[in-house]
C-alpha cells in the first residue's frame, strides 16, 4: 500500500491571497492570521501576493486570474459574509464556494475557501481570531498541505 500525505513545509511555495474589504473588521484579522501561518511554515514574504477586492462576490474572478496566471502554487480566498434579514448571504456563499471549486479544477491549482460564513456577528468574531481560532490561519495551513499532497500525486 502506498499512502500519500502532505506536510507543512512551505519553503519555496508561492501563495496568493484574495481578501475582501467588505466586513474589514473581520477580514483584516483573517489576513493577519493567514500571513502568520505562511510565515510560521516557511513562505517568504516575497512569495506572497495579496489582492484586495470589494466583497466576497468579487473574490472568484480575482482568484481565477491568479490561478490561470500560474505565478501561485495555491490561492486562498478570505472574506466574511454575515446573515441578514434576507437570503442574500446564502446566495453569495453558495455561488462563491462553487466558483472557487471550479477555478481550482479548471486550472489544476488548489483554491481554498477561507470565507467566514456566519449567522451572527458573534460567530464572525469567534472565527476571525477569538474562541474558534482564526480561519485565515487554518486555511493557509490547509493550503500548504494541499500543495504538498498534489506534488506527490
Amino acid at each position: 500500500m502506498k499512502e500519500i500525505a502532505g506536510d507543512l513545509n512551505a519553503s519555496g511555495m508561492r501563495l496568493a491571497i484574495v481578501v475582501s474589504r467588505f466586513n474589514a473588521i473581520f477580514t483584516e484579522q483573517l489576513l493577519k492570521g493567514a500571513l502568520d501561518a505562511a510565515a510560521r511554515h516557511g513562505v517568504k514574504e516575497a512569495d506572497i501576493t495579496v489582492v484586495r477586492v470589494p466583497g466576497a462576490n468579487e473574490i472568484p474572478l480575482a482568484a481565477s486570474r491568479l490561478a490561470a496566471k500560474g505565478d501561485a502554487d495555491v490561492v486562498v480566498a478570505l472574506g466574511a459574509v454575515i446573515d441578514g434579514a434576507t437570503d442574500h448571504a446564502m446566495l453569495i456563499n453558495t455561488s462563491v464556494a462553487r466558483a472557487l471549486c471550479q477555478i481550482g479544477l479548471d486550472n489544476d491549482v488548489p483554491v481554498l475557501n477561507g470565507i467566514v460564513c456566519a449567522h451572527s456577528l458573534d460567530q464572525a468574531i469567534e472565527r476571525s481570531g477569538s474562541k474558534a481560532g482564526n480561519k485565515g490561519f487554518d486555511t493557509v495551513v490547509a493550503a500548504i498541505e494541499a500543495v504538498n499532497v498534489l506534488k506527490q500525486i
